[in-house]
């Protein structure tokens, strides 16, 4: 019996032995209550976060957070709302969620193919009142609490859109890539000091020294990285480890595009230590594609069809990939040749659901955590006693620091 069926058959065993209810959030209990809500800080009641954008947990006692700003923190109860807003106010039908986050919150525009301006363009709200650009990067703790806001930076930041710490970097800077501004932002590990800029603020371009829109980083042992660009571009840019521009590839393509190299919409890309292949979310086709270091195309393998929408990809220790799809609202997991193993999740802005998972990110004792842009929140989950580990997603790769 090979690998993957003895565990596949552990798991069928360990199902058989649960009595009633579904599996609706995996092999994971909902940490229900965490983060602190923004609106829990002293002069900041009437405010809620924005759309979650990224989440990476350094440890389980330090989880970085990016939201695009704040919005209002409108109580949700009917009784509540009615005495504030009066009978107009529209309420949702049944379990649908009240407010999308991610058309709400600053700034406008975020789809593939917009072509960023002023953060308002492309919103209809008012500054103030309606949104606020404030606590874009947040810290949390292993209890929830809010231990750390990066504030002095929410000036350099127009759509902060991914966040994590290069796992072989002893000095671990913390990385953020900001799509609307086109650049990625080195910082040192406490945030007092802005390290290095990759890329050229607000002017668009394909070179060493420009990005259309990037999206998400990831890095192989000696620390060459690897950039998706992104929403706009249609190409992977490498780099070594001091940032160095080394080379790049890919084309944009027609829509649906089955040619190997050829992209639309690169947004999500992941490595894997031992092989050096680089796996790349090519969104726009619905379809992963797998080159070597060098951008020479090996394989590909579909994601489904409608609705799935592919956001990121993520290679742990186990050398597995997981994907986030925010079409199906489901975490989905396959071995590095593209075979489909598990999935688990459910749509939903209550606790342990899904509604637009942008980012997620796993910490060293396995703990889960999801940025939802959609619901404008981050979840924490946590293992089950007894969880079945091949259905946990796997705990990330540490080389150069615990």
């Amino acid at each position: 019996m090979n690998k993957t069926v003895l565990l596949l058959a552990t798991a069928v065993v360990v199902l058989a032995q649960t009595k009633g209810g579904q599996d609706m959030f995996g092999q994971y209990d909902i940490v229900k209550g965490w983060p602190k809500d923004i609106s829990t800080l002293p002069g900041n009641e009437k405010w809620t976060y924005g759309a979650g954008q990224a989440v990476y947990a350094e440890s389980p006692n330090r989880i970085f957070m990016l939201f695009r700003g704040e919005l209002p923190n409108i109580p949700r109860p009917r009784s509540k709302m009615l005495a504030e807003f009066g009978p107009s106010i529209q309420f949702p039908i049944g379990r649908l969620p009240w407010r999308d986050a991610t058309t709400a919150s600053l700034p406008g525009g975020g789809a593939s193919g917009a072509i960023p301006g002023a953060p308002t363009d492309g919103w209809s709200g008012t500054l103030g009142v309606d949104a606020k650009w404030e606590n874009c990067i947040v810290i949390a703790d292993a209890n929830g609490n809010i231990v750390e806001r990066w504030t002095q930076w929410d000036k350099i930041l127009q759509r902060p859109h991914f966040v994590a710490i290069n796992p072989y970097d002893p000095d671990k800077h913390v990385w953020i890539v900001d799509d609307h501004m086109g650049v990625i932002y080195k910082f040192s590990h406490d945030g007092k000091e802005l390290v290095q800029t990759i890329g050229t603020p607000k002017v668009t371009g394909a070179d060493g020294t420009h990005f259309n829109r990037p999206t998400f980083l990831a890095w192989l042992p000696d620390s060459t990285l690897f950039v998706a660009d992104g929403y706009n571009g249609t190409r992977v840019a490498k780099f070594d480890k001091n940032g160095k521009f080394l080379l790049d590839w890919g084309k944009k393509g027609t829509s649906p595009e089955k040619r190997p190299g050829y992209m639309n919409n690169v947004h999500g890309i992941a490595v894997d230590p031992q092989t050096r292949r680089v796996f790349v979310n090519d969104r726009g086709n619905k379809r992963i594609q797998v080159f070597d270091e060098n951008g020479k195309y090996l394989n590909e393998w579909s994601m489904g069809e409608d609705p799935s929408d592919i956001h990121l990809l993520y290679i742990g220790a186990d050398r597995t990939l997981w994907a986030a799809d925010r079409g199906t609202s489901k975490m989905l997991k396959y071995d590095l040749e593209g075979h489909f193993l598990y999935s688990w999740g459910i749509w939903g802005d209550f606790p342990g659901g899904f509604w637009g998972v942008h980012g997620f990110s796993v910490d060293q004792e396995g703990n889960f955590y999801t940025a939802e842009v959609d619901s404008g929140r981050v979840q924490k989950f946590r293992p089950r006693p007894g969880a079945n580990p091949a259905n946990l997603v796997s705990k990330p790769v540490y080389s150069a620091w615990k």
